[in-house]
């Protein structure tokens, strides 16, 4: 974590479609001004976690630091929502920088999807049956078989999310890990995960594919039926997301772990 470049005065304003983060859009641009995105220093969004993941996949290509305003309903990802003080908040904030993950997908038709994931990329059965998985890292099987309703590989910042519903462990942000977590395994049932070194690259194979399909899902971006999936971090990409001083996104990590 390190301050915030200071003298930030061009900011872009977005918004969800929740009426809300609408309202606050009006408000905040009338205030403060709106800035065109590619000429802006900063990019506020204003909704939940969800958008701020749209957000930050938006400017994927052209990365700039996106500082989030609670005009949704959970808002880990977000700051207080306040419309007083907006730049010096700016200013003063602490700076989050995330890798994404990079997904290879191969589905039934022997197709390539490529997909970047902030949060994670799941596996996820499609039908009533179990699905099996054979998992492989940097080209070694570990585990030849897993009976599941999915699989997943959390990035720190995303281990609070679907990771840490499956019961996976929250990483911080520094720890320069992965988190490998199933999704409801039943066999081998005491199998819950493993943390994995950041470079590692996670292969899935899916056994009896034809009979138990599975999906792939990188964040938002889904492939049905397919054979194998290939996960890894890609440290080309660098996304930074600004927090208020005192409430950055590490410590709430941290806090998260000591939480009821």
């Amino acid at each position: 974590m390190f301050k915030a470049e200071p003298f930030v005065t061009r900011v872009a304003f977005a918004a969800s479609d929740r009426p809300e983060a609408q309202d606050a859009l009006k408000a905040l641009t009338k205030r403060y001004g709106q800035t065109p995105e590619d000429q802006a220093q900063v990019i506020v969004a204003l909704g939940g976690d969800g958008f701020m993941l749209e957000t930050l996949h938006r400017n994927m290509g052209a990365p700039k630091p996106i500082y989030g305003m609670n005009r949704g309903s959970v808002g880990f990802l977000m700051n207080e929502y306040s419309a007083d003080d907006l730049l010096e908040r700016i200013n003063a904030a602490e700076r989050a920088v995330i890798h994404p993950l990079s997904m290879v997908a191969v589905d039934a038709r022997r197709r390539q999807h490529r997909a970047l994931a902030i949060n994670e990329v799941s596996l996820l059965r499609q039908t009533r049956q179990t699905a099996k998985l054979r998992i492989s890292i940097d080209g070694k099987v570990r585990l030849n078989e897993l009976s599941c309703d999915g699989a997943l590989v959390a990035t720190p910042a995303g281990s609070t999310a679907y990771n840490l519903s499956a019961h996976g462990p929250i990483i911080p942000l520094d720890a320069k890990v992965l988190a490998l977590t199933p999704i409801s395994a039943f066999r081998p049932r005491r199998w819950r995960g493993a943390l994995l070194p950041h470079g590692a690259r996670v292969s899935f194979e899916i056994l009896e594919a034809d009979k138990r399909p599975v999906s792939a899902v990188a964040d938002n971006f889904e492939v049905r039926d397919v054979l194998e999936v290939h996960v890894a971090e890609n440290r080309d990409i660098s996304l930074v997301m600004l927090f208020d001083a005192g409430r950055s996104l590490e410590e709430r990590v941290l806090a998260e772990q000591f939480s009821g």
